[in-house]
């Protein structure tokens, strides 16, 4: 066809189409008068609801794909079969040779790497960019170098902004973290805050809390320093740590919240941090032993380890430090308890998960038996075996460290008292009692042990005895006005109650009870339970005394009441499931725990729990491997 007949062919290609525009529009303005007459009327309509506009869910994320596909190299194919439509979709066999599609910015990483966008998109998902195409000269630029950020990490951030996906691995997160900061995409950050956080290990974790720390990362580096907290003793083992600088390492060892067995950890710390490097470091041990709690050590450790300490001998900063210590070890009573610095500050970890521990108990005869439940795994494990057979024992806890006190060893009653150290898992002994005591009742107040009551093998017991672990030594209080075997004590307020038990006399089960205060030395009576209870569970939760199951003769008790020590009065709660008596109680989390015990015919291995919000009795899912009455019981600190 020559040009002639090209130029016609267009013309009459033209009226034609000026011939259907006319029609298009006549039939535009028949529809539009149309709309106008019948917009004039009333046309009512159910309900008066207009129906809603139509809403596209994948409008946006098809928008996004079709951008990214233009950003890289492709046919226009693909372009079409995505979001264009089926006409123009038929031209699958034609592609474009074009690169980069309607791109208008080209980024350029550290090494050169580029990266080609558009600064609309970069801009709608960055305030960096959007700072930066708005108000700055990169805004007219073709081509803008991005000072510090990694070719890698730009790549995968700017893939991100047009898929709102980014796979944060070990290899890539030590640039992406940084350059997305940078880059102000707060969501890739806190991507990789969150691995790092799940990467957290002993062996790790001082390097990602500088990381958190440089970056400005302020939850990873809250978390990171409860993890270094809580995970101490492993921590100081790893080389990491040993790299630490002086200021470092005495701002982690001044900690509250240091989880350590002992003060015994955070001084050998220090001194094998100063030793691997000795020339350079020895001068920094004055201020680093300023937050060891030397004071808190035992008077055998601070003289057979401490003291002995070549360091230590030639420095005279630190011997005044050694010199407190053992004046805070000399100190008695109300002395010790004013003399405080830094340093006699106990620690206080948190958020350790606890564990119930079950010592000993009968089953039928007295076993050594140590049984553990966690609560976060819900299972039962057993730990170390105390050194004898024992049951009809008092559990205390002080420091940390559980004491079976007297109790009763299969052949008879005894006075020995058994430690057992939750961080070592071994038992050892410490001084024994005035008396043999048997099915008596101890409890924790104002730091010091109290033994109460029992049975010494031929009578029932009066008398009471308080051991102070800052001297090692046992003493007699004043006794208490009746006789009582199988008794149960409680602390509420600073005073110590003793509740029912047996009288060897009268040979009568016990609704009485008495109340011991500390600094008189002296008991007093209290109003009786409503019941006869011997052998009964005694546990305290917020402020309220518990007497929980007992027996009166043969008459094994499900039933509780709670003692106000404001009001003075008891009141009945919820009996338990099972009738008990002999069983442990213990309380946690605002529940309440008895644990084992007998019927009357057999011992139990089950579990209840006492929610007073509800004022309901559940049982704990599994039960204890054997079954035990006159067990210890106490929630522990889970060991290291």
């Amino acid at each position: 066809m020559d040009a002639a007949s090209l130029n016609l062919s267009n013309l009459s290609m033209a009226d034609n189409a000026s011939d259907k525009q006319g029609s298009c529009l006549l039939l535009r303005y028949a529809s539009q008068n149309s709309l106008d007459e019948s917009s004039q009327k009333h046309v009512p309509r159910s309900g008066n609801k207009e129906k809603p506009p139509y809403h596209n869910h994948h409008h946006t994320n098809r928008a996004f794909e079709v951008m990214n596909v233009m950003r890289k190299s492709v046919f226009l194919s693909l372009v079409c079969e995505i979001n264009l439509g089926s006409d123009l979709s038929r031209a699958h066999n034609t592609s474009v040779s074009r690169q980069n599609l309607l791109c208008d910015v080209t980024l350029i990483s550290d090494n050169n790497s580029e990266v080609s966008a558009h600064k609309m998109v970069l801009a709608a998902c960055s305030p960096y960019f959007y700072a930066m195409f708005t108000s700055f000269e990169e805004s007219k630029s073709e081509r803008v170098t991005l000072q510090g950020v990694d070719s890698t990490a730009l790549q995968l951030l700017v893939d991100y902004v047009y898929t709102s996906e980014v796979h944060v691995t070990e290899e890539n997160v030590q640039v992406l973290l940084p350059a997305a900061n940078l880059l102000q995409l707060t969501d890739v950050r806190d991507a990789c805050c969150d691995f790092l956080q799940g990467q957290l290990h002993p062996t790790n974790c001082l390097g990602i809390r500088a990381f958190a720390d440089l970056h400005g990362c302020l939850e990873l580096l809250s978390h990171a320093d409860s993890y270094i907290e809580q995970h101490f003793s492993e921590v100081v083992e790893c080389e990491e740590f040993l790299t630490l600088s002086p200021q470092q390492v005495s701002k982690l060892i001044c900690s509250d919240r240091l989880t350590v067995p002992s003060e015994e950890k955070v001084f050998e710390c220090v001194v094998g941090w100063v030793h691997h490097d000795l020339e350079t470091r020895q001068t920094q041990l004055p201020l680093l032993m300023e937050h060891v709690r030397l004071p808190l050590l035992s008077q055998e450790y601070l003289m057979q380890r401490v003291e002995e300490e070549p360091l230590l001998k030639a420095n005279l900063q630190c011997k005044d430090f050694l010199i407190e210590a053992f004046k805070y070890h000399l100190l008695k009573g109300e002395q010790k308890l004013s003399f405080k610095t830094p340093r006699t500050k106990p620690r206080q970890p948190v958020g350790l998960p606890k564990v119930l521990l079950v010592v000993g108990g009968q089953a039928p005869k007295a076993i050594r038996s140590v049984e553990c439940f966690d609560f976060k795994e819900e299972r039962w494990y057993q730990v170390a075996e105390m050194p004898t057979r024992r049951c009809r024992a008092g559990l205390s806890i002080i420091g940390g460290r559980v004491y079976a006190v007297g109790g009763f060893n299969g052949s008879m009653r005894v006075r020995t008292v058994d430690v057992y150290d939750p961080s070592t898992d071994q038992w050892t002994s410490c001084a024994s009692m005035e008396a043999r005591r048997s099915t008596l009742g101890v409890a924790v107040l104002n730091g010091c042990i109290y033994a109460v009551g029992g049975f010494d093998g031929s009578t029932g017991l009066n008398s009471a005895e308080m051991y102070d672990p800052r001297s090692h030594e046992w003493r007699l209080i004043a006794p208490m006005s009746t006789r009582r075997s199988s008794v149960g004590v409680g602390v509420v307020n600073s005073l110590l109650y003793a509740v029912g038990g047996y009288d060897g006399a009268s040979r009568q089960c016990l609704s009485t009870v008495e109340c011991y205060h500390p600094d008189l030395d002296s008991w007093s009576c209290v109003p009786e339970m409503s019941v006869r209870r011997s052998g009964a569970g005694v546990g305290v939760l917020d402020g309220i005394l518990y007497a929980v199951g007992g027996h009166d003769g043969p008459l094994v008790r499900k039933s509780v009441e709670a003692y106000n020590p404001e009001t003075e009065t008891w009141t009945q709660v919820a009996d338990m499931s099972f009738c008990r008596r002999n069983a442990g109680v213990v309380a946690l989390n605002g529940l309440l725990y008895v644990v084992g015990g007998d019927d009357g015919s057999a011992n139990l291995a089950s579990v209840e729990v006492y929610n007073p919000k509800t004022d309901t009795w559940s049982m704990l899912p599994s039960a204890m491997g054997i079954g035990r009455s006159y067990a210890g019981v106490a929630i522990i600190d889970k060991p290291m």
